[in-house]
């Protein structure tokens, strides 16, 4: 799986949201130059996020934007499909790919286990988590 920048920078601005908004909204300039990310990008990734209900914008004076749920709600997974518009695929099944080989291929199991491994690991941890700086090694939980 391949993650792009559009999905770690949604990613930092979530957690950044999370640590500085207690429940009062924060001007997107504020993100973007806490986190060193081109608020033009940071506009059009805000968009996508209000449209999936991770974020809510506030208008006028002292507007921004504040999270739409708990922290606690919100996935990485989450904000990274919802960044990235779907989900990056590793194997040749799922991709969409047709490479010829696929009835034939004796990795292709391992390659759609490793894809549903990603997500849940993904999926295992929130906005919260992150903004507490509660994520483990995985390794170390079993995961």
């Amino acid at each position: 799986m391949k993650i792009t920048t559009r999905g770690r920078y949604a990613v930092m601005a979530m957690v950044s949201l999370a640590s500085s908004s207690r429940g009062n909204p924060v001007p997107i300039q504020a993100i973007a130059k806490r986190e060193a990310i081109p608020e033009p990008y940071l506009q059009q990734l805000f968009l996508r996020l209000r449209k999936r209900n991770i974020v809510k914008s506030v208008r006028g004076p002292g507007g921004g934007f504040i999270l739409a749920r708990d922290p606690s709600g919100i996935t990485v997974g989450e904000i990274i499909r919802t960044a990235e518009g779907k989900p990056a695929r590793v194997g040749c099944r799922k991709s969409g790919r047709a490479c010829g080989r696929i009835g034939r291929c004796r990795t292709q199991g391992m390659w759609d286990a490793l894809e549903v491994r990603i997500e849940e690991f993904l999926d295992s941890m929130s906005v919260q988590d992150l903004f507490e700086e509660r994520v483990e090694t995985r390794e170390e939980v079993g995961v």
